[in-house]
């Protein structure tokens, strides 16, 4: 019973931390906006079909000065069989598995776009939209924790750009606890940066100068929790920073270095 309970609340968990992507910072990218890969977080590999509902609230900031803290309200769903996962705004395909690494297709919509009246410091800027990214991921399961990899790039046509990104996590199960702290390295490209953070010669104000976005690293850190009320419903919390990289933290619309989120979400599990 402890090990089924221990699998519902990872699966829980990761279920929150994809549907999270619709508070995600803009040019963020990370596995919280993403079907995680076979294994991550405890979710069972196994051919069965699995499915569950439930309810997410979540609170982030995006970087632009002036820009409110928002809280948002949404539905949370959960579907996996031998082929496919669907979590949130995030679909992974599953392809072979080379012993303890597996590999899979990536889609995912990423809300990282603005309209000029979400802050004062956006007035006048041209509307910049939400991408739908696709690409590659590989996980590698040791004793020691969970490495992952993936390359996406935006087919969407809005930034054109691509990001990489190399993560570390490690899941610890404390009776009814799911603990998984978690760290990840994040490149964006000149475009993505470009894309959400510059300021083309026709939009820059007194006090906005024109900008060029170059590519940028970002770092990730943050804890995910879940807990077991009952086998069939979880509760779990989901707590966040992005250190963001110079191409970023330099843009004259952005008045912050770091961003942190809070996630909390129930989940039942069919």
């Amino acid at each position: 019973m402890t090990t089924k309970r221990s699998l519902l609340a990872s699966s829980a968990t990761a279920l929150f931390a994809t549907a999270a992507a619709w508070y995600a910072p803009c040019a963020r990218a990370d596995d919280d906006v993403i079907a995680p890969a076979p294994g991550m977080y405890g979710l069972p590999d196994d051919n069965a079909t699995h499915w569950g509902l439930g309810l997410g609230v979540g609170m982030e900031r995006k970087p632009y000065t002036g820009y409110d803290n928002k809280t948002q309200v949404l539905p949370l769903l959960f579907f996996e069989n031998k082929y496919v996962r669907v979590l949130g705004l995030g679909a992974e395909f599953k392809l072979t598995s080379a012993g303890p690494v597996s590999f899979a297709l990536r889609l995912r919509y990423s809300p990282d776009g603005y309209r000029e009246s979400d802050a004062p410091i956006l007035a006048g800027m041209d509307k910049r939209k939400s991408a739908l990214l696709a690409g590659g991921a590989a996980t590698w399961r040791t004793g020691l924790g969970i490495l992952s990899a993936e390359a996406l790039g935006d087919v969407s046509g809005a930034s054109k750009g691509s990001q990489f990104k190399l993560g570390y996590d490690k899941p610890f199960r404390l009776g009814r606890f799911n603990v998984t702290p978690h760290v990840a390295a994040v490149w964006l490209d000149r475009k993505t940066v470009d894309y959400y953070y510059g300021v083309t010669a026709a939009e820059a104000r007194v006090g906005r100068a024109q900008y060029d976005g170059r590519s940028t690293g970002n770092t990730e850190l943050g804890v995910r929790t879940g807990y077991a009320l009952a086998p069939n419903q979880i509760v779990t919390l989901d707590v966040g920073t992005t250190l963001y990289g110079s191409g970023i933290k330099n843009s004259p619309l952005v008045d912050r270095s770091s961003q942190t989120s809070v996630r909390l979400g129930y989940v039942y599990r069919f």
